[in-house]
């Protein structure tokens, strides 16, 4: 019996590994995208791409950002505090340009 205890915590750590990989694969963000959240109080998350970062009505909402939370974004990507059908609008016009 004293046999098996290790092998069942191979299997059991290899088990543990192959359920974190998936989750790390949906946090990451393609090349040429940033992870953006937006919400005023509950956040969702969305990628967008780079080149959104140029037009004028992104930079409002990134400068709204940087006066409400400064440079310290603690989900780990830009937190943009504005409703969320907001910057669905705003992205849905980027994206038909």
């Amino acid at each position: 019996m004293g046999i098996r205890i290790p092998m069942m915590i191979a299997y059991a750590k290899q088990m543990i590994k192959l359920q974190i990989i998936p989750r790390r694969n949906q946090q990451e963000v393609p090349k040429g995208h940033l992870a953006v959240y937006v919400g005023e109080i509950e956040r969702k998350r969305f990628v967008v791409p780079l080149s959104y970062l140029k037009h004028p009505s992104f930079q409002d909402l990134r400068n709204k950002s940087e006066q409400e939370f400064g440079f310290c974004h603690p989900m780990g990507g830009l937190t943009i505090p504005c409703k969320e059908d907001v910057f669905v609008n705003l992205t849905s016009k980027l994206n038909a340009s």
